[in-house]
């Protein structure tokens, strides 16, 4: 969708069809097998049933557009901590993205950290981040080499 039809369907004058880009070409006739997790949105990634049941699943998203952050706060508002990949976004509505996220963890008493450029982690209260730098090096280890 070029940037004229996409500020035209912003602003309502022309109709949006998004619905066609995640069509992928199976007739929905209730037949899918075991474990076959249908997903309406290719650009959000869904946990094995396992894994919800153990409470261990982490949502990726990659919105094209302000519109996609109602799923992210869904995602999170459920306790998901989510990935946002706001790569393929516009500057001013990833501004926008992150000003909700920011909004959004401050009012669940979640965190947001940078992880990477324009990659950010929102993670629930109840979700501690561990990062990889040890938290004591002895003097005389491995990697001191004097």
């Amino acid at each position: 969708m070029g940037s004229v039809r996409k500020a035209s369907a912003w602003l309502g004058l022309v109709d949006d069809n998004n619905d066609e880009r995640y069509y992928d070409g199976y007739d929905d006739d209730g037949a899918e097998g075991p474990g076959d997790a249908w997903v309406t949105d290719p650009r959000v990634r869904v946990a094995s049933e396992t894994a919800e049941e153990q409470g261990r699943r982490i949502g990726t998203v990659t919105p094209d557009s302000f519109r996609d952050a109602r799923g992210i706060g869904e995602m999170f508002r459920d306790g998901v901590p989510v990935i946002v990949n706001l790569t393929s976004m516009e500057p001013g509505d990833a501004k926008r993205v992150v000003d909700f996220a920011a909004g959004l963890t401050f009012g669940l008493r979640g965190s947001i950290e940078r992880v990477a450029t324009r990659v950010f982690l929102l993670t629930p209260a109840d979700t501690q981040i561990v990062n990889g730098e040890a938290t004591s090096r002895p003097a005389d280890g491995f990697f001191n080499q004097s």
